[in-house]
């Protein structure tokens, strides 16, 4: 891990001081000497290990939340999301655009900033477990390593890791491929009889450790072979085993409304698993979730009360918009709109459409304000997403300002548009469970006709029509309406899945628009070279 010594200073040793000037705890301490942790924890108290636990937590919000982080090597490496060029906004030496057309390189600075955010949570949920926590403290802790363990193995096929009492002059252990995520595994059913069924969904519980169970499970193939993933029956049984005893908790119930799970108001959504909350207004709690509709927006979609409020970047491509039914008209209900799926958006939205015309979900077309009135851009243009983006990705032309179609999944906190805004951030969402094991139930048997009626339990939900018959995914067509990947990218776009989904169904290295070549070594990121040189057990991957 990068930096991990300085970090133990700057956050350990500042609460340690507090503690021993407020508690009545006396440390016998001589000139020069060090503080063991038996003394650091006596002097912190249950209370100080709660602090170090928190500071975990609040690590989640590094690699989560903003737009070039994880959802950038997740999001924008597949057919969800790039970002154009657009003048001279949003080139930044072309490091979005590499990442969308997969030629990034291991001096890419998102791929450096991920693997130290990660490994951060990695560091400090590690930190806790080296001061006498409770058995739940220790948990939760555990979790939230395996959280951060799992996305390293997924992103970049190998992590490092420590335990307490590790000789910190060594290097860290590193582990990659099935030892990994064996790991990861052990981990989780070890501390499942100790994370407190009462925790919300904002802490560590234990369906949220099912959940990363299940997609442990899911990509164990994939951290071994990722180039020819397979799934071993006894992996996929675990899949529904684990998935079905969420699904059979009476707790959670689909929205009535697909944007309800993203508005403000989210934390009342009964199809939270494990979230990271956010406080409106008060900095609290504070991740930055505004990026998630800023980053799309264009500079006028909220004015004349909020000028400049998007930052006109981040867009989706036509053809993963067009596996949703999009012949219906959107803004129709009753019977001429019976095949639209309501997860594409374009409705009206209370909370949204009232106050800015914004309609949430893929944006198409002509915008407008509260008032009905078309939006125009900064040239006096009209203000209507184009699907059509330059083939390199560079903008240069009259609309440069309007190309690619937005995708708006969370209904923007108006109350506080500029942030701190208050909607929760999704990690783990009940729909997933659902399609996670209508997904193995398919890889065990492809005729299994439950894995169908576990997808159209959902779609019913969501107000689109049933499909008459899934397949896992159709390799010579990524978008074929027909298949659960599919299914899997309407349910799930933007929530920092796709690339993995990709991988996994073994599309990922498959032209798509925007990217027409591919080289197997993009299936994992690579390890920074400042990473490489901190800790010689860490081997760069093949191809960088």
């Amino acid at each position: 891990m990068i930096l991990q010594y300085k970090k133990l200073t700057k956050y350990v040793i500042p609460m340690v001081t507090l503690f021993a000037l407020s508690a009545c705890t006396k440390l016998d301490e001589k000139l020069n000497s060090t503080l063991t942790n038996a003394q650091v924890a006596s002097a912190l108290g249950s209370a100080g290990t709660g602090l170090l636990l928190s500071a975990a937590y609040a690590d989640i919000a590094g690699p989560f939340f903003s737009q070039d982080l994880i959802f950038s090597l997740q999001e924008n490496a597949t057919d969800e999301s790039l970002v154009p060029t657009r003048g001279g906004d949003w080139d930044d030496n072309g490091v979005w655009r590499v990442i969308h057309a997969h030629t990034w390189n291991a001096d890419h600075s998102q791929v450096l900033n991920v693997f130290n955010a990660l490994n951060k949570l990695n560091f400090d949920a590690t930190n806790v477990l080296g001061f006498n926590p409770s058995p739940a403290q220790e948990a939760e802790a555990r979790f939230l390593r395996a959280l951060a363990l799992f996305n390293l193995l997924d992103l970049y096929g190998q992590y490092p890791i420590r335990n307490p009492g590790d000789d910190l002059l060594l290097a860290p252990e590193v582990k990659s491929g099935t030892a990994g995520v064996d790991f990861i595994i052990s981990e989780l059913n070890a501390i499942l009889p100790n994370l407190p069924t009462a925790n919300p969904v904002t802490k560590a519980n234990p369906d949220a450790a099912r959940v990363l169970l299940m997609k442990c499970y899911l990509q164990k193939g994939v951290f071994a072979n990722n180039t020819a993933p397979t799934f071993d029956a006894a992996d996929m049984n675990q899949v529904v085993t684990l998935g079905t005893q969420i699904i059979n908790n009476p707790k959670y119930v689909y929205s009535s409304n697909f944007f309800d799970n993203f508005n403000v108001s989210n934390d009342q959504s009964k199809e939270m698993i494990f979230t990271y909350p956010n406080t409106s207004g008060s900095g609290v709690n504070h991740g930055g979730i505004e990026s998630r509709w800023n980053m799309t927006l264009h500079y006028n979609s909220y004015t004349p009360n909020n000028p400049n409020a998007g930052w006109n970047g981040f867009s989706t491509i036509s053809d993963f918009y067009n596996t949703f039914n999009t012949t219906a008209n959107p803004t129709v209900f009753g019977p001429s709109d019976t095949l639209f799926d309501p997860r594409l958006g374009g409705r009206y939205y209370a909370g949204a459409t009232n106050i800015s015309g914004l309609r949430p979900g893929l944006l198409v077309g002509q915008q407008y304000n509260e008032n009905g009135v078309a939006l125009k851009d900064r040239k006096g243009n009209p203000l209507a997403y184009d699907p059509v983006i330059a083939s390199n990705m560079i903008e240069t032309g009259a609309n440069l300002e309007v190309t690619g179609i937005r995708v708006v999944k969370f209904p923007p906190d108006y109350a506080y548009y500029g942030g701190p805004a208050g909607n929760d951030l999704p990690i783990f969402r009940y729909a997933d469970v659902v399609l996670m094991v209508a997904e193995a139930k398919l890889r065990l048997n492809p005729s299994d006709a439950s894995a169908l009626t576990m997808v159209n339990g959902l779609r019913t939900a969501r107000g689109a029509a049933p499909l008459a018959s899934i397949t896992l995914v159709n390799t010579s067509n990524l978008h074929d309406p027909n298949t659960l990947l599919s299914e899997r990218g309407r349910e799930l776009y933007w929530e920092s899945y796709r690339r993995t989904d990709l991988i996994r169904f073994g599309v990922f290295l498959k032209p798509w628009q925007y990217k027409p070549t591919d080289d197997p070594k993009y299936l994992l990121y690579p390890i920074p070279s400042q990473a490489l040189a901190a800790n010689p057990n860490l081997t760069q991957n093949p191809g960088y």
